[in-house]
């Protein structure tokens, strides 16, 4: 008995017996040996896991579906209204985002087609559409950076702005353009079509205006006579004051667009004129007559006031507006070093011959036919008026719509006129103020003279 019950048992007192770890049991060590095996599987999987969701949830964000869109400051991105349709229901979401710095970035998950501003583009999209930005499709270039001509995949045609990143500038002027004029539209200001911001590269995307800009027909080789006629410059300058006039009064907060130049008037084959260029626009809350900055813009533009004190409101563009419709008028540049002494300087050529009563000599000579002598006097007034050395004698970019297309602009030699031939009723005796002469003149006292 003693002997079956040694041989049955014998594995037993093995695992029974005490080794020499600590005085532990045999199969104590073999539990806690598996115990650690396990420990060390678990971990090893759960970090495994994590890496590859991380690396998953990477992908997803920088790649561009239609439901996806990259990353984006979130000073850009202040308030977007999203609407996502799933199979069964639909869902909204807003995203709301203070200002932080702008390394710091947002994924949002959006349709493609619309968030407030116009379409995410990828980079290869925008790649596609300009054949690589390929050379040959530049229409424009300056220190901002490079335009192209682009033909996207449905078909329409678009200019995209690629901005030179010179010291975080391209991510400013991105996020200016965007907030200035990414939710506006009007028949004479550029529409903004989208945008691409991958990485540090950032897009803009435009409509496109075939006809170039007003530069190129006022100063480039158009032959002996230019296709801007006297009519079609009046267009233009009556379309430019339109879109000015909506940005300063028809938007809130308004925008002042710091750089109104015959370069950044673009035109359509009807010569309508469309403002274009808002990357270095400033926005000018209500209750703010000015906003202190630096000091932006073109030489010969950029009003006296601003360039000496940094101090911007609507004003500077209606002293810029009254420099270009000098250029529509004259067919001269601001500044031209190729001239005599005297005519450098166009503001000061152009006054002293309107105080020398030359202003017919004043006509761009490439004009075919000249204009009659009452239009004439109407632009000369109105330049002179916008160029006033006193901003807040400059009229409101609304009043200068109403003076180009009013056609009983009035004029000093006119009115002095009507007040001669003029024979009082007995209803006008009875007025103390027969004729309001001196209720008009005021507005247009820096007149022909």
């Amino acid at each position: 008995m003693a002997a079956s019950t040694n041989s049955s048992g014998g594995a037993l007192p093995l695992l029974t017996n005490r080794t020499a770890v600590a005085g532990l049991k045999f199969y104590v060590l073999v539990l806690i040996f598996l115990a650690i095996v396990a420990a060390i599987v678990l971990t090893t999987f759960l970090c495994f896991r994590r890496n590859r969701i991380s690396k998953k949830s990477k992908m997803r964000r920088v790649k561009h579906s239609s439901g996806t869109i990259p990353l984006v400051s979130k000073e850009i991105v202040e308030v977007i209204k999203i609407e996502h349709v799933d199979d069964d229901s639909k869902m909204k979401k807003k995203v709301e985002s203070d200002e932080i710095e702008e390394s710091s970035s947002v994924s949002v998950e959006s349709p493609s087609q619309n968030i407030g501003w116009g379409r995410w583009y990828s980079l290869k999209e925008l790649e596609n559409a300009t054949d690589g930005f390929a050379e040959g499709n530049v229409i424009g270039e300056g220190g901002y950076g490079i335009v192209y001509r682009g033909i996207l995949q449905d078909g329409s045609v678009v200019a995209v702005k690629n901005l030179l990143n010179n010291k975080g500038q391209a991510q400013k002027e991105f996020k200016v353009e965007v907030e200035a004029i990414g939710k506006v539209r009007h028949k004479n200001l550029v529409g903004l079509v989208g945008y691409c911001a991958e990485g540090a590269q950032r897009m803009l995307v435009y409509e496109y205006v075939d006809n170039g800009n007003l530069e190129q027909w006022l100063h480039g080789d158009v032959g002996p006579i230019s296709p801007l006629t006297w009519d079609i410059r009046m267009k233009i300058a009556v379309g430019t004051a339109k879109g000015l006039a909506y940005l300063h009064e028809g938007l809130e907060p308004k925008v002042v667009h710091r750089d109104v130049k015959s370069s950044n008037i673009l035109l359509d084959k009807h010569w309508n004129a469309k403002v274009s260029d808002f990357g270095l626009a400033k926005l000018l809350g209500s209750g703010k007559s000015y906003v202190t900055t630096r000091v932006m813009g073109t030489f010969g533009y950029v009003s006296p006031e601003y360039a000496s004190t940094g101090m911007l409101n609507e004003g500077s563009d209606v002293y810029s507006f009254g420099i270009l419709l000098m250029e529509l008028v004259t067919g001269r540049s601001p500044v031209d070093y190729s001239r005599p002494p005297g005519e450098m300087n166009l503001v000061d050529w152009f006054k002293g011959m309107v105080a020398s009563r030359r202003g017919e000599e004043l006509v761009d000579s490439l004009i075919e036919i000249q204009p009659s002598p009452r239009s004439l006097k109407r632009a000369l007034l109105l330049c002179l008026r916008c160029i006033d050395l006193d901003a807040n004698k400059r009229p409101k970019m609304g009043q200068i719509v109403h003076m180009l297309e009013a056609d009983d602009f009035p004029f000093r030699s006119e009115l002095r006129t009507r007040e001669r031939n003029h024979v009082p009723s007995q209803e006008d005796t009875s007025k103390k103020a027969p004729y309001p002469t001196r209720h008009v003149e005021p507005a247009y006292k820096a007149s022909w003279r």
